[in-house]
């Protein structure tokens, strides 16, 4: 069995992010190795709310380059995760 903070790592701060808070749905950065039902537990378990639904996609990493040496960034994955209406998480400031 996993440890609910070791499948979510952080929640994800960005423009698009925010704009779902108001349609209930919060953006987290997952383990790669975790799945939809595993990240709704995981949810759950932290924050105390009722998930209804759960989106997840890979993200890739973009390529860089240092001088010579090419290189890309670390890829990692997405959840978007649709709550209960009347449920809200609190790390979020309300919007």
């Amino acid at each position: 069995m996993y440890d609910p903070r070791d499948i979510i790592i952080r929640p994800i701060i960005s423009e698009k992010s925010y704009d779902l808070i108001g349609q209930n749905r919060y953006t987290f950065e997952v383990a790669k190795s975790a799945n939809k039902t595993q990240i709704a537990q995981a949810v759950a378990d932290i924050f105390g709310v009722t998930v209804t639904g759960v989106n997840t996609m890979n993200v890739t990493g973009k390529p860089r380059r240092l001088r010579y040496a090419k290189g890309k960034t670390r890829d990692w994955k997405k959840a978007v995760v649709t709550l209960k209406s009347g449920d809200t998480i609190d790390i979020f400031p309300s919007v």
